[in-house]
């Protein structure tokens, strides 16, 4: 499915503003799901629980367990009671963290800061080349870190989301597990532990792998052509089982069906970089885009993304650019929820 699309302007359509949900629908699985052919870019409109309709005995679902860090946290500078607010992107081990922080010029090297009248406090060790902050975590011996953090963190909303989200749990996944996000693998908020059940009982065999999101996942392509854009890096773990699951699956003429784009990007880069499917640990930067062979996943769960971003050229990358296009235009005519708390696409063959 080679196609010339290189341009970052090849992949806008017009949203409306008011298609971006704000809120998570009160049940996971009641959300809408547009399915979409990926060889004859035939579609149809169901609900999300009709997915096992789709499914089929001998398919493997591939999920993410990658789980959301309350990583906004609100500090207040010793000295001066300035307000400062820090973003944790990255852990560099033990209590030290990369981080955004805003404003700035209140955050300069041996600055110090508490947060939640002192529960946590920090200190800021040195600033990137980027103008990240490298600071040092310090709270009451004895304690865990992520405990702390649940009290003191709020959840990192994607900067088109407004509205305050009122149960934080909303933000993840039933089957999230791995510490480490800086947002959500937002395709599996839809599943609810009933509905895994009854996939495993149709015969579909479900495998986890863990990529734990970047903030860069936000990021807009900046250059025009796509082939001059810069990923970003994010950590992935696949372990031995999930490998096993994938390769027997294969071998058996089943579908593999990644649940999301971070799903996908995980099991492409394993093969980029191990040629194989096995146990892999490490970071990818790997960047999907019309013209990309497949050498893992044949169908794909996703939710509707950002213009010209690049996850809608992943997307394309799998069904076809026109196919995906065209999809969307249907998408916003039916008044379909998008981004992170909206509705669903299932591209299956």
């Amino acid at each position: 499915m080679a196609e010339t699309a290189l341009k970052t302007s090849d992949y806008f359509f017009d949203l409306p503003e008011e298609l971006i949900a704000q809120i998570p629908l009160e049940k996971r699985d009641e959300s809408r799901l547009l399915t979409l052919n990926k060889f004859t870019g035939e579609t149809s409109h169901k609900h999300f629980y009709d997915i096992i309709d789709l499914l089929k005995e001998g398919d493997a679902l591939i999920l993410n367990d990658s789980r959301v860090l309350p990583a906004r946290i609100y500090g207040i500078k010793e000295g001066t009671g300035a307000n400062v607010e820090f973003l944790l992107l990255k852990n560099l081990g033990g209590d030290t963290w990369e981080t955004l922080a805003g404003p700035g010029k209140r955050a300069k090297i041996g600055t110090k800061f508490t947060f939640c009248e002192g529960i946590l406090s920090c200190e800021v060790l040195d600033i990137t080349e980027e103008g990240n902050r490298i600071i040092k975590f310090s709270y009451a011996k004895g304690d865990n870190f992520y405990n702390v953090l649940d009290k003191v963190g709020q959840m990192p909303l994607p900067p088109y989301i407004k509205a305050k989200l009122q149960d934080k749990e909303r933000y993840q996944t039933v089957y999230s597990k791995e510490i480490g996000s800086a947002a959500a693998p937002t395709a599996g908020l839809h599943f609810t532990p009933e509905l895994l059940e009854k996939i495993k009982a149709k015969g579909v065999k479900i495998g986890f792998v863990t990529l734990h999101v970047g903030l860069g996942t936000f990021r807009p392509v900046a250059a025009e052509n796509i082939t001059d854009h810069k990923m970003h890096s994010e950590h992935y773990y696949m372990p031995k089982k999930t490998a096993d699951l994938i390769n027997e699956t294969k071998k058996n003429g089943g579908r593999v069906i990644a649940v999301g784009t971070t799903s996908c990007r995980t099991i492409e880069s394993v093969f980029k970089y191990e040629n194989k499917f096995c146990e892999s640990d490490g970071w990818t930067d790997i960047f999907i885009y019309p013209g990309y062979e497949f050498k893992g996943i044949d169908c794909l769960i996703t939710n509707f993304h950002l213009p010209e971003s690049t996850l809608i050229m992943l997307v394309s990358a799998l069904a076809g650019r026109e196919n995906v296009l065209a999809a969307y235009k249907e998408a916003v005519e039916e008044k379909y929820r998008f981004f992170s708390f909206g509705d669903a696409m299932f591209i299956y063959y």
